[in-house]
């Protein structure tokens, strides 16, 4: 099977551990979010898959070939990140051109009609863009690639709540043209979710969650009422976080719901990806989340 596998990869800066004993495997015909707060080390995983850092230990293979300071493994996989490495006094049109010709499987038609869907003047010269536009830019060219592995490293800054939801639309039209493996690296939540089939959270460097965004929904629920009777409820229970307001209190687990063992009193709701996502990432220092 054509994906990328990471085997026991790490990564430290100093005496931080960006990345700690991390093991995924990214499939081909999948879209997948990689969740994680500031800092938890998902911007250094991408760039270890990349090659642009290196690990401190384990292995990455894409396609069953080792990826480190192998061009052919690399050639099979685009990055959209922050930087920009096109020159400033370049215009849009010609660096659309240049990105054709660094990716054989480039379509220029679909560049230039990303481009103009988001009403981008490919005359401008990359010195003339906002931080939007950049964006534009950069998402027409990773939409484009026709590379088998599509990283989008934070791909909406900068764009306002209109040009977001038309990104999250655009990678849905071009992943059902070209279902390659995509994966969203990002902080916001909610306004992913609802393009996102398997869900990675990262926190501190570890994986927390890996598993089918359908599937973890699925168990995450809330469960409010009188404080006694809530802690009575969730004894022995998988509670990964919970609020109190006087004598009330609200509880988070994730485990599959029974309702017949609700007791009366009690009131429970579905959690979305991105109170799953909270709760499991807000525990004090970081370090992920304690299961009851």
């Amino acid at each position: 099977m054509k994906k990328i596998e990471l085997t026991n990869v790490s990564k430290s800066y100093g005496h931080v551990e960006a990345v700690k004993n991390v093991s995924l495997t990214f499939e081909q015909h999948k879209i997948y979010g990689l969740l994680g707060r500031n800092g938890a080390g998902k911007s250094t995983l991408l760039n270890m898959i990349t090659s642009r850092v290196f690990p401190d230990s384990g292995e990455i293979t894409v396609d069953g070939d080792h990826a480190i300071e192998n061009d052919y493994a690399m050639g099979k996989i685009h990055l959209m990140s922050e930087n920009n490495y096109y020159p400033e006094s370049m215009r849009i049109r010609d660096a659309l051109r240049l990105a054709g010709a660094l990716y054989p499987d480039f379509c220029m038609k679909t560049a230039n009609s990303l481009a103009e869907s988001w009403g981008l003047d490919t005359k401008k010269k990359m010195k003339e863009l906002s931080t939007g536009m950049n964006t534009m830019f950069k998402a027409s060219v990773a939409l484009a690639s026709g590379a088998p592995y599509i990283f989008l490293d934070e791909p909406v800054l900068g764009l306002d709540a209109v040009h977001r939801d038309l990104f999250y639309k655009l990678v849905v039209a071009q992943f059902e043209k070209h279902p390659a493996c995509y994966v969203l690296s990002t902080h916001l939540i909610e306004e992913a979710a609802g393009i996102i089939e398997d869900v990675i959270i990262i926190n501190a460097g570890e994986i927390l969650v890996n598993e089918p965004t359908e599937q973890l929904l699925s168990q995450g629920y809330t469960v409010t009422g009188p404080e006694a009777v809530v802690n009575t409820f969730i004894a022995g229970r998988s509670c990964i976080g919970h609020d109190q307001l006087g004598g009330m209190k609200s509880a988070y687990l994730l485990e599959p719901l029974d309702g017949s063992q609700v007791p009366d009193g009690l009131q429970t709701t579905k959690l979305n990806l991105q109170q799953l996502f909270v709760q499991l990432t807000k525990r004090e220092g970081g370090n992920g989340h304690d299961l009851a």
